[in-house]
């Protein structure tokens, strides 16, 4: 973490275990779907709340607040070992596991910020992408070694504080991160003191069950091979075999700002209206892959992913004359695996997989009623094949990299509720993810005034975000 910005000061670095009664050795496989993510950048994500006075005064933060944050953190970090544990990789063992063993805790940074950022932290318009990186706590990792997650909570006096956590993403996807947030928020909220708090409801209690994640196809060495290649292609000379947890590094893009634009559900609506207008128009232009009746009505994630995302590549195309881009995303598999996993299991079960368009799509004048059939038609056809392609998408990816395009991802969904999470002082005003600014990615939530709206985090390089805001803002004013 960054401490040398003057608008910041570390007030304290622990180690937060869970309590004693549960310091006995504990360790969890990782399926396929955790060894898609084994060398991933760490997930980010910020919480920010409003405290009112006097719980926002220094010395009533530091004195009640925090030690009830604490507190309720060791009592949850009963329910959910792994997190406070380690990713190694033994050397008698084809893959890696998560290991617990007593003494072992989550990294706690506590901060204190210039109370004039708060508001700006809340602003929706464009800031520097880099600024909320001193409130995110550094996530350790190394050839031999990988912290699972770390937490940072960072007062603004007067104003209120934010909670940032940094998540290895080979353990947590993001229904995962969201749920331990949550079994979190409810512990402090419920003002627990014994140990173990009552987790309430029920889909709180995390399954760590690896037997029922079964691999038919060998997807396991497919990824553990995928991470070898990389690894040796950028380091030839190392010595670790691949068998390296260190994450890969991607750094920051220069000059780029970070800002939140919202989709009203009747913005939401109006793009539906216009793409099902357009479906058999675009019939042949999107090569649909999947035969099927025209849909009576698209989900919210299909209809924003589609719109954002061409938004997205006309601001590029516009400035910087790129031609031709792919959208990936992951698909949750709770539901699509047979038997289902259940809701509450902990532990990656998404993959990535990559939209069936043409390099040109995005740019087209239709592009947007183009790119949501192709998404929707990827939805459909996982629904019957569900793990169709995985073994493939790396080197499709990186084929399509080296042919000039440029991928856009997603992160979060519009169904976590994330701003549902409420520690016992309200909602947050606003919830970040910070590390979309790790490459060209869609950050996704539902709009915090609970109308059914969707919140779009991005980072761009300045002349493209301003692009981008102008063709979003003009999309949405056409009846």
């Amino acid at each position: 973490m960054a401490s040398s910005d003057k608008s910041i000061k570390i007030h304290e670095h622990c180690l937060v275990p869970p309590p004693s009664a549960a310091a006995t050795p504990f360790s969890v496989p990782l399926t396929f779907f955790d060894l898609h993510w084994l060398r991933f950048h760490p997930v980010e994500r910020i919480f920010f709340y409003s405290l009112p006075l006097p719980h926002s005064d220094h010395s009533s933060f530091f004195d009640k607040v925090v030690p009830k944050l604490k507190t309720s953190l060791s009592h949850t970090l009963q329910h959910f070992l792994p997190l406070a544990g380690n990713i190694v990789w033994p050397s008698d063992s084809p893959k890696p596991i998560i290991q617990f063993n007593p003494g072992d805790g989550v990294s706690l940074v506590l901060a204190q910020c210039d109370d004039a950022l708060f508001n700006h932290m809340l602003d929706n318009s464009p800031r520097g992408a880099t600024e909320s990186h001193t409130l995110v706590p550094h996530l350790e990792s190394s050839d031999s070694l990988a912290s699972v997650m770390s937490l940072q909570i960072t007062l603004f006096p007067n104003k209120g504080f934010c909670i940032a956590i940094s998540s290895h993403h080979a353990v947590l996807d993001g229904k995962s991160s969201t749920m331990f947030i949550k079994a979190w928020a409810y512990a402090c909220k419920s003002g627990e003191e014994e140990s173990p708090p009552s987790l309430v409801p029920e889909y709180l209690e995390p399954l760590f069950d690896r037997d029922i994640i079964k691999d038919p196809t060998g997807l396991e060495s497919v990824f553990i091979n995928n991470w070898t290649q990389i690894a040796s292609q950028m380091n030839p000379s190392h010595t670790s075999n691949g068998r390296s947890l260190k994450t890969v590094p991607q750094p920051i893009k220069e000059n780029s700002v970070r800002a939140t634009f919202e989709l009203a559900r009747g913005d939401l609506e109006k793009i539906k209206k216009r793409v099902l207008s357009k479906w058999e128009l675009v019939e042949e232009l999107a090569e649909p892959v999947l035969a099927s009746s025209k849909p009576t009505t698209l989900s919210t994630f299909v209809t924003t992913l589609a719109y954002v995302s061409v938004c997205i590549a006309k601001a590029i195309h516009e400035a910087q004359n790129v031609q031709k881009f792919v959208l990936g995303f992951t698909v949750d598999y709770r539901a699509r695996l047979e038997p289902p996993i259940p809701e509450n299991y902990f532990g990656n079960c998404v993959a990535s997989h990559m939209v069936d368009t043409q390099p040109h799509d995005f740019i087209k004048d239709d592009g947007v009623a183009i790119v949501a059939k192709r998404i929707w038609s990827k939805i459909k056809t996982l629904d019957k094949g569900a793990l169709n392609g995985l073994d493939t998408i790396f080197s499709r990816f990186m084929t399509m990299r080296s042919e000039g395009t440029m991928a856009i991802g997603v992160a979060g969904s519009n169904r976590f509720g994330v701003y549902e999470t409420d520690f016992g002082w309200g909602r947050p005003s606003k919830v970040e993810i910070t590390s979309i600014d790790r490459g060209l990615n869609i950050g996704l939530a539902e709009s915090k005034d609970g109308r059914g709206g969707v919140e779009v985090g991005l980072a761009l390089n300045k002349h493209v975000m301003d692009l981008f805001h102008t063709i979003f803002h003009a999309g949405l004013s056409f009846d």
